[in-house]
C-alpha cells in the first residue's frame, strides 16, 4: 500500500496498552492498592434519583356537589356600657289653681221661709187684723219691730202701727195668715224707739262700702223662728237696664251709721250680681253671698330644690 502506516505498525502500540492494563489489574487483586488520587476541585456527582411515580390527582369539590352550610349570624359587637348617673328628676309644674268662685248660693225652700211684705196678720182667734208692711232693724241687723197696716171698716180708718217683733209668731208653710199676732200685744212705745238708731228696711237702698248703689229692698224672707233669712233686692237701673230682682242672704248684709242714720251695705260687685240667678216668687229662693277671699297659697319649694332632693333620694335608693 502506498501512503500512511501499515496495519502491523499500529497494532503493536495497542497491544502494549492492553498488556499494561492487564498488569495493573493484577496488582489490584494481589497486592496493596493505592488510594486513587482525587482532584479536590472536582465535585462528586450525585447519581440521579429514581423517578417519582406521579400521584393521582385529588378530587376537586364543586359548588354544586358541596352541601350548603347554614350561615352563622355574626356575633354582636358588645361595647362596654358607660354607667351614667340618672338625670335629675324635674317635678312637673303644679296645675293652675282653680279660679275662685264669684258667689256662694244658698237654696231656701218656700216651706222654710215666707215673704214679709203684704202677708196677712191674724189674732189667735183667726181674725185677720191687717197686713205686714215693714220690718225695722237695729244697727246689729236684729229685727226690733214690725209695722202692721191695721185695716178699718171697708178700707176706712186704716192705720200703720208698730208692734214689737217678739209679739209675732211665724208659720211659713201656712197658706193663709202666716203671721200670728199675740192677743196681749200692745204697740211699741216711744221709749223703745229711742233706744237706738233703727232702720225701716222696705224701700231702703243697699249700697257698697264705696257708696255705689246695689239695689232697693222690696221684701224680706222670715223663717219659723222669726229670723230673717234673705232680702229681695230690685237691681233695676243699678247694674243693668232690665227689670231684675235677686235674693241676698241676710248674713251678707251689714249696717253702718252715717250722719246719725242707718244704711244697709252688701259687698256685691256688678259681676257677682249678674252671676246671681233671678228671684222668682214661685220657685225655691237662691240667696247670694259674696264668695270668701281665696286662702293664701302654701309656700312651695323652688323647682331646683325639689329636683336636687329627688336626685338625692334616687341615689340613696341605688346604693
Amino acid at each position: 500500500m502506498s501512503g500512511g502506516f501499515s496495519r502491523s505498525a499500529w497494532r503493536l502500540p495497542v497491544l502494549a496498552l492492553f498488556a499494561l492494563f492487564a498488569l495493573s489489574g493484577c496488582s489490584l487483586l494481589w497486592g496493596p492498592q493505592q488510594a486513587p488520587i482525587v482532584d479536590a476541585t472536582v465535585m462528586p456527582v450525585e447519581p440521579a434519583s429514581a423517578p417519582v411515580a406521579a400521584s393521582e390527582p385529588e378530587p376537586v369539590e364543586t359548588e354544586a356537589a358541596r352541601p350548603e352550610q347554614p350561615k352563622k349570624p355574626p356575633k354582636p359587637i358588645v361595647k362596654p356600657h358607660k354607667v351614667e348617673p340618672p338625670p335629675p328628676v324635674v317635678a312637673p309644674p303644679p296645675p293652675p289653681p282653680t279660679p275662685a268662685p264669684l258667689i256662694v248660693l244658698r237654696t231656701i225652700e218656700r216651706s222654710e221661709a215666707r215673704t214679709l211684705l203684704d202677708s196677712e196678720v191674724q189674732k189667735p182667734d183667726g181674725k185677720v187684723v191687717g197686713r205686714a208692711v215693714d220690718l225695722i232693724a237695729d244697727a246689729g241687723g236684729k229685727p226690733r219691730e214690725m209695722v202692721v197696716n191695721l185695716q178699718g171698716f171697708l178700707g176706712v180708718g186704716d192705720r200703720k202701727v208698730n208692734f214689737p217683733w217678739s209679739a209675732f209668731r211665724f208659720t211659713p208653710s201656712a197658706k193663709t195668715a202666716p203671721i200670728m199676732l199675740n192677743a196681749a200685744a200692745v204697740p211699741a212705745n216711744a221709749a223703745a224707739k229711742s233706744a237706738g238708731v233703727q232702720l225701716p228696711l222696705i224701700d231702703a237702698t243697699v249700697e257698697r262700702a264705696n257708696g255705689a248703689k246695689v239695689g232697693r229692698v222690696i221684701d224680706v224672707l222670715i223663717d219659723s223662728n222669726a229670723q230673717p233669712q234673705a232680702v229681695v233686692l230690685d237691681v233695676n237701673g243699678m247694674v243693668s237696664t232690665e227689670r231684675r230682682t235677686i235674693a241676698a242672704n241676710w248674713s251678707a248684709l251689714h249696717f253702718v251709721t252715717k250722719n246719725k242714720e242707718l244704711h244697709p251695705q252688701i259687698d256685691l260687685s256688678d259681676a257677682q250680681i249678674n252671676a246671681t240667678p233671678p228671684y222668682a216668687s214661685d220657685k225655691p229662693v237662691r240667696a247670694v253671698s259674696p264668695a270668701p277671699p281665696p286662702a293664701p297659697a302654701a309656700a312651695t319649694a323652688p323647682p331646683a330644690a325639689t329636683a336636687s332632693a329627688a336626685a338625692g333620694s334616687n341615689a340613696r335608693a341605688a346604693r
